[in-house]
């Protein structure tokens, strides 16, 4: 794929703002040993009784754990530009999992996002950097892609392509 470069400089920048964003979550999450999903999942309005699942005694730490380490790996991937499919697509699954988890129907979290809020934005920021192949914009996927074991293994392709 050809980028123009003005269109490197967008990707890259959309790349390290999501990297970014996602870091920061987990360096509050990781670093944080009290840290636990309970408190927020408890209190969903919407679809409370599909979230409070998570928060059993067998679940929650399980459930922490996923969204804790799931934030790092996202935010190392984007910023180091390997595996962007991967990580982007669970990225958006996770966005799209927040957005009803902060539900209050028509609201998302608070009266001033009407069904849209900036979860749905970096979703949507997450389908472009896929899209685009963000990862081989000043990224890894571009040399992984290379890699001999890659070209022996056709099936690992779409991890890095």
């Amino acid at each position: 794929m050809t980028y123009a470069p003005y269109e490197k400089g967008v990707l890259f920048y959309l790349r390290m703002t999501m990297a970014w964003t996602f870091l920061y979550a987990a360096s509050h999450q990781v670093f944080v040993p009290s840290f636990s999903v309970i408190g927020f999942l408890q209190h969903t309005k919407t679809f409370h009784d599909v979230f409070v699942v998570f928060t059993t005694p067998t679940m929650a730490p399980i459930t922490t754990f996923l969204v804790e380490y799931g934030h790092l790996l996202i935010g190392l991937s984007l910023l180091l530009g390997f595996m962007v499919r991967v990580s982007a697509a669970f990225g958006v699954l996770l966005m799209i999992t927040y957005w009803f988890a902060h539900m209050d129907w028509p609201f998302i979290e608070n009266t001033n996002n009407f069904i849209v809020d900036y979860h749905l934005v970096y979703g949507g920021v997450l389908v472009y950097l896929i899209v685009k192949k963000a990862g081989h914009v000043f990224g890894l996927d571009g040399w992984a892609e290379n890699l001999s074991v890659v070209r022996k293994h056709p099936s690992l392709k779409p991890l890095v392509a």
